[in-house]
C-alpha cells in the first residue's frame, strides 16, 4: 500500500521559512518522479516544484522560482521543500504528489498559512 505523508506546514509570519518533508513508503521511491501541489481556498490545485528519479532535473512554478527549492534523499524515500521568503499568498494545502507513468500517487496534504 503507498503511502504519502507530508509535514512540517505551519503558520508563519510573510517573509518567514517553512520546509515541508514527505515521508514515502509502499513503493521503490527512486522509481518516481516527486512534486509538490498546492491548493488554496476557492482555487484550483497547482503545480509547485517536481524532481525527477534522480534529482538532476528540477522544475518550478514561476511563482515560487527563486524562493522555494525542492530536493529529495533517495535513502530516506524522502522529498522535501524548502520555502523561504513567504507571501501571504502562499497560503494553501501543500500536496505531494509520486509519479511513474500512470502511476500517481497523492498525499493527504498539509496546511501552510502565511500571515501579513
Amino acid at each position: 500500500q503507498v503511502q504519502l505523508a507530508e509535514s512540517g506546514g505551519g503558520l508563519v509570519q510573510a517573509g518567514g521559512s517553512l520546509r515541508l518533508s514527505c515521508a514515502a513508503s509502499g513503493l521503490t521511491f527512486s522509481n518516481y518522479a516527486m512534486g509538490w501541489f498546492r491548493q488554496a481556498p476557492g482555487k484550483e490545485r497547482e503545480f509547485v516544484a517536481a524532481i525527477s528519479r534522480s534529482g538532476d532535473k528540477i522544475y518550478y512554478a514561476d511563482s515560487v522560482k527563486g524562493r522555494f527549492t525542492i530536493s529529495r534523499d533517495n535513502a530516506k524515500n524522502t522529498v522535501y521543500l524548502q520555502m523561504n521568503s513567504l507571501k501571504p499568498e502562499d497560503t494553501a494545502v501543500y500536496y505531494c504528489n509520486a509519479e511513474q507513468g500512470l502511476r500517481n500517487y497523492w498525499g493527504p496534504g498539509t496546511q501552510v498559512t502565511v500571515s501579513s
